[in-house]
């Protein structure tokens, strides 16, 4: 996935509101971005911290800037826009990148399914009836070279896993993904210490059968892209 058009730089102040950052940019101005993330942008969101904006698409715009990068450490880029996750993953199994997810035709986004009224991000089909229920996870959390999610309670990441543990019991194939959008993470797991919760409910699904992938993207101010594979270690 590469960006439109080149992205603008500035310097983070402060992220409030969830969905708002004040920056002020290379030329002086300060602006008020959109921030697409709901997470609690651990370790991301530091004051002084090196930024990189789009300008949104579509006139009218309340806020007309969106925050989509990081320095969240020195050289280390961070891509923050949440809703590239599903994107990336999407672009790495139609392009063959994801091994464990080739051998589908179809490819479709936010179908409905389950018990409780959810929607999967990505649901692959194959000509003879199979069927691959594919759960993203966008991760931009990373404490000692390992990756971690959720970092922030999430009551919706233990639904997903539910559902995710519903459609294997119906003979279908289920899976999580964990989209890393930085290059520091030499592994990812559950972030524990921050919900024990969701950490207990992955290693139940994982336990009914539900598979774990996690994949690393390659971040730069020109785009992001899906690049390598790591582990899941649920320690």
């Amino acid at each position: 996935m590469r960006f439109p058009e080149p992205l603008i730089e500035g310097v983070l102040l402060r992220r409030y509101q969830r969905f708002l950052a004040d920056v002020v940019l290379a030329d002086g101005r300060l602006v008020t971005a959109h921030t697409p993330n709901t997470g609690s942008m651990r370790g991301c969101c530091r004051p002084g911290s090196r930024v990189w904006l789009k300008a949104a698409n579509g006139g009218g715009r309340k806020y007309p800037w969106s925050w989509e990068l990081v320095e969240a450490e020195p050289g280390v880029l961070v891509g923050i826009n949440t809703g590239l996750a599903n994107q990336l993953v999407r672009e790495g199994v139609e392009n063959g990148l994801v091994e464990e997810l080739r051998g589908f035709g179809t490819v479709r986004q936010e179908v409905r399914f389950g018990r409780e009224n959810s929607r999967i991000d990505l649901l692959l089909e194959s000509a003879d009836g199979r069927r691959c229920y594919v759960e993203v996870k966008n991760v931009t959390l990373v404490e000692g070279g390992r990756a971690l999610f959720p970092d922030a309670v999430t009551l919706r990441g233990a639904k997903h896993l539910r559902e995710l543990t519903a459609m294997v019991r119906q003979g279908h194939r289920a899976v999580i993904c964990f989209c890393v959008q930085r290059c520091d993470g030499r592994e990812v797991g559950p972030a524990d210490a921050i919900d024990p919760a969701y950490g207990q409910a992955l290693r139940e699904a994982l336990g009914q059968g539900v598979e774990a992938l996690a994949y690393r993207a390659r971040v730069s101010l020109e785009g992001i892209a899906l690049a390598e594979r790591l582990p899941v270690v649920c320690r």
